[in-house]
Parts: structure tokens; C-alpha cells; sequence
């Protein structure tokens, strides 16, 4: 089990790469995270939902991702407040002090699908959540040390030294653990480095001499790694500067399935530009998409606080262009109503942007199913739909798909705006070659972003062949519990 200092010091990206360097070996290797917290979600072959993190962790194994990877996903609503996914299933709504208390009821669940995932499986990797010294949470743990003594792991601390403070934070981890948790640290990771190794072999000691700890790699920083989907929002940026066709997409306080635009930043010919709350969207823009969101009502509402919804009106005065995506999609119509309060209190309803004409209704079960289709012209999309409610209305008698069999989203008369709910479609590569084409005719071919996935994942798995300990880490897998 990988345990981290803290959040974000790259558990899951290490966590893909093992992934990919064992399945290269041969083993038979799965990934686990047993409760995460992330609005960026993706739909398993069995239709529940799990991490992105741990679908691309799947995808690293070469195997397809399931519900079992990641048993308990938590999709913020609010700040104190989140969706609760179990088994990849909706079981309802909680407050952060709910939770807190539901935790101990669902550690059960949570050893079914370890268990079960293990049982066809060499080796599992698995990944914490936050920290693993968390101590005023300790008692309703599931996520790291928890978990880890419920299921008997050995557990390798991943510490980040780009952030600062690295030798601190190991040290501190271990000085907070009681003893039966110290026992199950075997080693532990640095990651992020830049500079030279040999200037931090005096801190090997140190920390040895403090912890008996054993480091198992020094993991240089790993560039390639923004190629990869990130596992939450926090770790989006301004996007990227340069290219000559501009992309806007406004950050959203509730943004969700953000790695929709992973295959636009991939492009060298775009320039993506990840609007921050505070600014303006930029009025050079050939193309702004709306992008998903957790709250599509809430959302809507922090749109216009930001002017946003006056930006948008401008940029479609002069001739710009307009997507929106699941919640986006539902954002352009006439209004979105909340009758059985899907999001909020039940009656809720907002106006919508009004640049579509069509209206959402919040109802029903939940959609989760991967899919795929063609736009009008024949081009191939895939992807998958994870929305509530159901959007009709004049403009959706010119669907912007068809997936399945099915019409899916709208378009204006003026063929401006669209919208539809297929999370993933910027990854289907005919379908956005053309888009860009349609922004700036006579462009250069565009990349293949499947493959680049793949080759990125091999060439981490490469990075950490050369500066970790690999046998060290499969030597503890294997004796763990065997004296």
C-alpha cells in the first residue's frame, strides 16, 4: 500500500507506473484505492462509477476498470457536504460529520471488493487517500492506516520533495503513528525531485537514524506526467499558453470530469486557457466549452457571479462558438429544474443561459454507461454518460450525436452552440480533428491521443525502473506476514 505525507504528492501517478512496470512482467496486477474523494469520475464496464485515477491505473494493468477498484468515492456538493458512491452506486447524500460516522459501517463493503479484486490478482497495489497520520480522523479510518491494518498491507510512504518540508513530513508521519502502525511502514519513496540526489544522501540518514526507515527511490521529476488525467482539480492550472486556435474553459467552483480537456491541452495547435474564478473569459477565444459539474444549479449561479454568463453573451455576438458538456450542456438551455431535489431543495429552479432551446428536468436514476456513436456527419465518438435529469426541447430536434441508436444533445439553428452529455468526446480523434479544423481551417494533422496515453504510461513505468527499488517492493509483497 502506498501511503502518502499528504495529499497530492503523487501517490496515484506512482501508483499507475508500478502498475505498468508489473503487468510488463507478467503478474497479474490490479489497482485498489479504498475511498477517494474526486468529482473526476469514470464509468466501469459493469456501469457503476470509480476514480479516474483508479480507471487509468486500470488501464496501466491492461485490464478494464470495475467497481471493486474503488468501493467508496466520495463526489463533493458543497464545501461540508458530498455525494456518496458505494460499490459504484449512489447511496446517498452525507455532511462531512455524517460520513464520518457512516465510515465504519462501510469498512465491510470496502474488504468485500479488496478481497474480491485480490482473488484474481498476484499483486495488488493499492492507494491511500491524504495522509497517512491523520490522527484526529484514526478512529473511523478506512482510507489509509485503517484499511491497511483491517486487510494486514505492508505500507510504503510516498513523500513529496517539491513542495518542501519532505524530511519533516516522513519523520513527523512516523513520530505520530502508534507502534503497531510504525511496524507496518517498510520503506518509503521521494518523489518529485529535482537537482541532484547526491546533495539529499545526508537526509537518507537522518531519517534512517530517526525512523529505521529504509528509502526504496529517490523518482525524479516526471514532466510527462501532465499528459496523464489528473485525479482532482487542484491540480489544474491556467492550462496552456500557447497555439493558435484559443480554448476557453470557465473553472467551475463544482468542476467535474475535467479531464474531458486533456486531449485538447495534448494538441500543439491549442491553446487552452482554465479560466480561474475572479477573471474574465478571454474575448479572443474561438471556443468556449462549459464544462461538467457536480451542482449544475449551483454552478449556474457561480457563473453569473463571476460575469461569465456576460463574457459568453459577447463571445457569441461575435461570431464565437459554444459546447457544453453533461452539466454544461443542461447550463446553455432555457432553465434547469430540481423538482425531487436531485441537487438542492426540492422545487428548485434556475434560468438557464438561454442559448439553446431546450430545458432540463432533474429526475430519475442516475446515468452511467459507457458508450458510443457518430456525430451527423459519420465520425466516430465513444465515451461515457454520468448525468441525472433529462434535457428536450426545440433545438434537440437537431441532436449534436447519436450513441446507440439513440439522439443525443442539440444544436442551434445557427449551428453555434451545441451541447450534449458524452463526457470523453475530445478524445475521440476524427470527431475533434474536425472540430479544430471547423476553428481554424488548413491546420496541421492532430495527434492520436489514445496511443499517447499508452506510451506515456510505458515511459513512466520506464522512469521508475531506473530510480526505484522494484525487486525491494515486490520482496515486501511477497514476505509481508512471513516473519
Amino acid at each position: 500500500m502506498l501511503q502518502g505525507t499528504g495529499s497530492d504528492v503523487g501517490k496515484s501517478l506512482l501508483a499507475a507506473g508500478l502498475c505498468r512496470l508489473f503487468a510488463r512482467r507478467g503478474i497479474a496486477v490490479r489497482p485498489f484505492k479504498p475511498q477517494n474523494m474526486s468529482n473526476n469520475a469514470a464509468v466501469t464496464a459493469d456501469g457503476g462509477e470509480i476514480g479516474r485515477a483508479q480507471a487509468l491505473q486500470a488501464r496501466a494493468c491492461g485490464v478494464p476498470p470495475c467497481s471493486d477498484m474503488n468501493p467508496v468515492l466520495l463526489k463533493p456538493e458543497s464545501d461540508t457536504g458530498a455525494q456518496v458512491v458505494v460499490q459504484g452506486r449512489v447511496l446517498g447524500h452525507a455532511g462531512a460529520r455524517d460520513y464520518y460516522a457512516m465510515k465504519p459501517g462501510l469498512l465491510p463493503r470496502v474488504l468485500e471488493s479488496f478481497r474480491r479484486l485480490a482473488a484474481a490478482a498476484d499483486l495488488v497495489v493499492v492507494e491511500g487517500a491524504g495522509s497517512a497520520a491523520e490522527v484526529n480522523l484514526r478512529d473511523a479510518d478506512i482510507a489509509n492506516m485503517g484499511f491497511a491494518e483491517a486487510a494486514d498491507l505492508p505500507v510504503v510512504l510516498v513523500g513529496d520533495i517539491d513542495r518542501g518540508g519532505v524530511i519533516a513530513s516522513i519523520v513527523g508521519t512516523w513520530e505520530l503513528l502508534p507502534a503497531a502502525e510504525r511496524r507496518r511502514l517498510a520503506g518509503y519513496l521521494i518523489n518529485k525531485f529535482r537537482g541532484d540526489p547526491a546533495l539529499f544522501r545526508p537526509a537518507l540518514d537522518l531519517i534512517r537514524a530517526r525512523t529505521g526507515l529504509a528509502c526504496l527511490g529517490i523518482i525524479p521529476w516526471f514532466a510527462e506526467a501532465a499528459r496523464l488525467p489528473a485525479e482532482d482539480s487542484a491540480s489544474l492550472g491556467g492550462g496552456k499558453a500557447d497555439g493558435s486556435i484559443h480554448v476557453a474553459v470557465p473553472l467551475l467552483s463544482r468542476i467535474a470530469n475535467f479531464d474531458d480537456f486533456d486531449p485538447l491541452a495534448a494538441e500543439a495547435d491549442v491553446r487552452l486557457s482554465m479560466v480561474a474564478a475572479g477573471r474574465a473569459l478571454p474575448g479572443d477565444a474561438d471556443l468556449v466549452v462549459l464544462p461538467g459539474s457536480k451542482s449544475t444549479i449551483g454552478d449556474l449561479a457561480f457563473l453569473r457571479a463571476q460575469g461569465w454568463d456576460i463574457d459568453i453573451a459577447a463571445h457569441v455576438r461575435r461570431g464565437g462558438r459554444v459546447l457544453g458538456i453533461c452539466a454544461g450542456y443542461q447550463m446553455l438551455g432555457a432553465s434547469v429544474a430540481d423538482p425531487l431535489g436531485v441537487e438542492g431543495p426540492p422545487g428548485s429552479e434556475a434560468a438557464g443561459l438561454a442559448l439553446l432551446d431546450v430545458a432540463t428536468r432533474m429526475e430519475g436514476d442516475k446515468v452511467l454507461r459507457q458508450v458510443a456513436g457518430s456525430d451527423p456527419s459519420g465520425r466516430p465518438v465513444a465515451g461515457y454518460e454520468m448525468h441525472m435529469g433529462r434535457t428536450e426541447g426545440a433545438d434537440a430536434a437537431r441532436p449534436m450525436l447519436t450513441l446507440a441508436g439513440r439522439p443525443d444533445g442539440a444544436v442551434s439553428a445557427d449551428g453555434r452552440v451545441m451541447g450534449c452529455y458524452l463526457h470523453g468526446l475530445f478524445a475521440s480523434d476524427p470527431w475533434r480533428a474536425a472540430l479544430l479544423e471547423s476553428l481554424r481551417p488548413g491546420r496541421r494533422a492532430g495527434i492520436e491521443y489514445e496511443p499517447g496515453v499508452d506510451a506515456v504510461l510505458d515511459r513512466l513505468a520506464d522512469h521508475l525502473e531506473r530510480h526505484v527499488d522494484v525487486e525491494g517492493i515486490l520482496d515486501i509483497a511477497k514476505n509481508w506476514g512471513h516473519g
